[in-house]
């Protein structure tokens, strides 16, 4: 018996009301489209069209959108996307204009993800490679379960604060908690920072972070301002802030004491 062929998705003009042949340049109508149907099509732009610039209009929780994607195209994404925006990621540059729901850069393997806007729960969950910035603040649990993978290392700027359990059971790769929509003296309330961590970094802008037992503060050295200084321009470039006045902060580091924090709790 022969299959038959699956057949090819139309590309709808009420979805792509303007293609711009020469800029590569695809716009898409998101009201009012069922998240699959929206994946579908952005796939089939990406993969089958060959597209490297695409522009979503008017999404309002769409899930799952650049999910699994392996390619270098740009998606522009105008409204509000749903969870897990750019999960398993390979490559993609992300830019959201506006804010960005729970899960976003859940398992990300590599790419960018952008966020004019804030970022929900479980930013960067297990996220593996590439970089995520997100200019204002974000949700609980962000950076769960981050980690290195092979010569990746996977990296999260926040410009404002997180919520609690920032960083929770992270084994690998840099986060970077600037604190700029604190006043001078005020500290983040997030609460069980560092929880279970046993491997990668955090670096905050000054002292405004309460990590918990099992990890230690320290001062930064040359090689971390150079790091910090690095991913803060990144940051600057794409929400125009100032870098300098950034980097005049006084930066301290947060690191766990053991890589085998639970060894005592489950072993004799």
């Amino acid at each position: 018996m022969m299959l038959q062929q699956k057949p090819r998705l139309e590309i709808d003009a009420k979805y792509f009301p303007l293609i711009k042949k020469d800029e590569k340049v695809l716009k898409i109508n998101a009201e009012g489209l069922y998240y699959r149907e929206l994946n579908a099509l952005l796939r089939q732009a990406i993969c089958s069209e060959g597209l490297e610039k695409i522009e979503i209009h008017n999404v309002c929780g769409q899930r799952y959108i650049g999910t699994d994607l392996d390619t270098n195209s740009q998606i522009d994404i105008y409204g509000t996307p749903g969870n897990d925006l750019g999960a398993f990621m390979n490559g993609p540059k992300v830019v959201v204009h506006g804010n960005a729901q729970d899960g976003c850069g859940n398992t990300m393997n590599e790419g960018q993800i952008i966020v004019h806007g804030h970022a929900g729960d479980v930013t960067g969950h297990s996220m593996r490679g590439g970089k995520i910035f997100v200019r204002d603040y974000v949700g609980y649990r962000v950076g769960i379960h981050m980690k290195e993978y092979q010569n990746k290392i996977p990296q999260i700027v926040i410009g404002h604060t997180a919520g609690d359990f920032l960083a929770e059971y992270m084994a690998g790769g840099i986060m970077v908690i600037l604190g700029l929509n604190l006043k001078e003296g005020e500290k983040c309330n997030a609460k069980f920072v560092g929880t279970g961590m046993h491997g990668g970094v955090i670096y905050e802008r000054g002292e405004i972070l309460a990590p918990v037992a099992g990890t230690k503060i320290m001062e930064v050295g040359k090689r971390d301002l150079k790091t910090i200084e690095g991913l803060v321009n990144e940051y600057c470039s794409h929400f125009g802030a100032d870098s300098k006045e950034i980097m005049a902060g006084k930066f301290k580091k947060i690191l766990p004491i053991s890589k085998r924090p639970y060894e005592k709790l489950y072993s004799h």
